[in-house]
């Protein structure tokens, strides 16, 4: 018998090489002698750049970049992928993760600090830069990241921004235009955004409706950057790439790299799977194990699992996803490929309940399936 086990990290808990090792522990305990494949997963969010560094190798590079924050200062890590293609996720430098609960405002907030390690990437040779935009502390559409690569970002006094004060959300209002192909570092670059949302950047499903509240955002200010995100599209010319699905994730990055990049955009989980030979592997196999930490109806619109689940159900194997926790409209997975999605037991406070519920649930899992 032949099982894959591609989970996502347990945000805040376990990182998914964890969780697929956990997994692999209780298929184990049941039944020594199976087959397991082990292939870590992500979707575009935190966890990308080592789910793609294990899938195919490379290394890691660590720089010292901005932070959320414009004074704050941060060791990001990015992967260097062999065929000189880099791997960034935007939350190491620019992520909510970073701040603490009473910093967080974005209209304080930069993807600065993501403009540099997209530079830091191409100083370090990369040719193509996969950019995964989950996770942000920011609604700037990218203004910042755009700064930090060089582009020359002009205010309505027509001044240039300088390089020493980086652009956050306050600033959208106020940005005239985005000047691009004048010789950047990134001119020549093949970007590509990893993204697990497909929201537009204004509206009620843009940046600032769906993702400012949980980024610290009031009622008040969210009004205040729907508004500034649609106009910073129109001064720019830029309403088509501001509809695109993904223009909206990381606060408006996602348009800013489709914007002022010409970035392409893909799934996340579907860019990773490609790497990590998810199809191929999956060939001949009996079942597959997923998981993440939270199942909802947010999973069954590009995460991880519903992903998984997908190219589980083109190659016609049993997949089975493993959750910390059930939320409303995890049902949705099961019309797209899922199986049957599980709650691991009662919600596993620390790594090491986690690991043990983790296994535990995988050995059961695995004999009612044997046993169906």
């Amino acid at each position: 018998m032949k099982v894959v086990i591609a989970p996502d990290k347990f945000k805040g808990c376990l990182p998914a090489a964890e969780v697929a090792a956990s997994i692999a522990a209780g298929v184990r305990s049941f039944e020594p002698n199976i087959h397991i494949d082990l292939c870590p997963m992500a979707d575009g969010g935190e966890g990308t750049v080592a789910a793609m560094v294990a899938a195919i190798g490379g290394r890691i590079i660590t720089n010292r970049v901005t932070g959320p924050l414009p004074d704050m200062k941060v060791d990001a890590s990015w992967g260097m992928l062999p065929g000189a293609t880099a791997v960034i996720e935007m939350s190491a430098a620019s992520g909510l993760a970073l701040l603490k609960p009473a910093d967080r405002n974005p209209l304080n907030t930069t993807t600065f600090g993501a403009g540099e390690l997209i530079a830091a990437a191409v100083r370090n040779g990369a040719k193509k830069i996969i950019v995964g935009i989950g996770g942000s502390a920011t609604i700037d559409a990218g203004i910042g990241c755009a700064q930090a690569c060089g582009f020359t970002v002009l205010l309505r006094n027509a001044e240039p921004t300088s390089m020493t004060e980086p652009l956050c959300g306050r600033d959208v209002e106020n940005v005239l235009s985005v000047k691009h192909g004048r010789g950047e570092i990134t001119a020549g670059i093949e970007i590509v955004v990893a993204s697990d949302v497909t929201n537009p950047l204004y509206g009620p499903n843009g940046a600032a409706r769906v993702f400012g509240p949980q980024k610290g955002a009031t009622p008040e200010i969210v009004t205040r950057l729907d508004g500034d995100l649609r106009a910073l599209a129109h001064r720019c010319g830029k309403e088509r790439e501001a509809n695109m699905d993904g223009a909206g994730a990381a606060g408006g990055l996602g348009f800013g790299l489709l914007a002022f990049f010409g970035a392409s955009l893909q799934s996340g989980v579907e860019l990773i799977a490609d790497a990590a030979r998810l199809r191929d592997r999956l060939h001949n196999a009996d079942l597959c194990f997923t998981g993440e930490g939270r199942i909802d109806d947010q999973s069954a619109a590009g995460k991880t699992v519903d992903g998984v689940a997908r190219i589980c159900r083109e190659m016609k194997v049993p997949c089975i996803a493993l959750a910390g926790a059930i939320g409303e409209g995890a049902e949705k997975l099961l019309k797209q490929g899922l199986s049957r999605y599980v709650a691991i037991g009662d919600k596993p406070t620390n790594a090491s309940e986690a690991r043990r519920a983790l296994a535990a649930a995988a050995a059961e899992q695995l004999g009612r399936f044997q046993n169906r």
